[in-house]
């Protein structure tokens, strides 16, 4: 037995608060929504870019993840910051990593978000 993968990620959105997920996510990121099986909650959503799947659930009782955060790869981190900037989202660099450029920002609710791009070939 072993782990093989990491099949999605789910962040927690409060109630209602699917469209602002939709603009950062979609609009300003570029994932693409997906549709999620009709068996489970309409409330939320999901997005995929690559390998990668996001999927953004609704907690009545939410709070912003401010420590906990997925990092996303990103093909160009400038052209990203700078819309990120555009659209009012904080960027905060932080410690460097060989190989990466990154950096932290916010979804609209304050969830933490990790941007990087890698600065050499696997």
């Amino acid at each position: 037995m072993a782990v093989i993968g990491l099949d999605h990620i789910q962040i927690a959105i409060p109630e209602g608060g699917e469209g602002e997920a939709r603009a950062f996510f979609a609009g300003i990121l570029g994932m693409s929504e997906i549709a999620k099986p009709a068996n489970l909650s309409a409330n939320g959503c999901w997005f995929e870019s690559g390998s990668l799947s996001l999927h953004i659930g609704v907690d009545p009782n939410f709070r912003p993840a401010r420590k906990a955060h997925p990092a996303l790869l990103v093909d160009d981190i400038a052209a990203l910051e700078d819309a990120l900037l555009t659209k009012g989202h904080p960027v905060r660099a932080d410690k460097p990593i060989a190989g990466y450029l990154r950096f932290f920002t916010e979804d609209p609710f304050g969830n933490r978000i990790e941007i990087m791009q890698r600065t050499v070939s696997d």
